[in-house]
This record gives C-alpha cells, structure tokens and sequence, in this order.
C-alpha cells in the first residue's frame, strides 16, 4: 500500500514539474535565451516521461501483488490521465518554444 502511493505521489508530482517548466519559461521567457529554452524543454518532457514510468511501476506492483481488482478500476482513468499528460505538456513545450523562437528572430 505505501509503494502505490509513493509511486502515485511522485508520478504526480514529476506530472505538476512537466507542466510548471514550460509555463514559467513562458512568464519570464525575455530573461532566457536559446539554449535556456531548449534546456527547460528537455527537462519538462523528462518530467513527463519519468512520471510514466512511475505509473508502469506502479502497474506492475499491482500486478505482482495480483491486485487484479485495482487493475481493472485503474486502467479505464489511467489511460486518459496519459493522454491528458502527454498533450499538455506537447502543447506547453510547442508554445513555449514558439515564443522562443519568436524573441530570437526579434533579436
């Protein structure tokens, strides 16, 4: 029980810095440069694939446990939360790269 909620914790929390990085670099983009930008993308989609890999660990606890109850209520939710995920944080790193490079051409 405590390993499910470390790894439900930590995938989380991984999932809320994949999605705060590129909205501070979007707030305070005139204060970063190129390689800042590329920097903070780099750190965001690491954010978010680590906090996938904690949700298969976790997974893979349940299924090692032989939780197959929990599986099957986790997965229907599970498989949005994923795309809900990966979506944002695309959609962030795409806008926070286009102002990027938008104030690189200005320069």
């Amino acid at each position: 029980m405590l390993t499910t909620g470390l790894l439900n914790l930590g995938s989380f929390l991984l999932g809320l810095i994949a999605w705060v990085i590129p909205i501070l670099y979007i707030k305070r983009s005139e204060r970063y440069g190129i390689k800042q930008c590329c920097n903070s993308i780099i750190a965001s989609f690491g954010a978010c694939v680590a906090s996938l890999c904690l949700q298969f660990f976790e997974i893979n606890h349940r299924v090692e446990t032989e939780n197959w109850a929990a599986l099957m209520d986790i997965t229907g939710a599970l498989k949005w939360v994923v795309v809900i995920l990966a979506s944002v944080t695309i959609m962030l790193n795409i806008f926070a790269f286009k102002i990027c490079c938008e104030k690189e051409t200005k320069a």
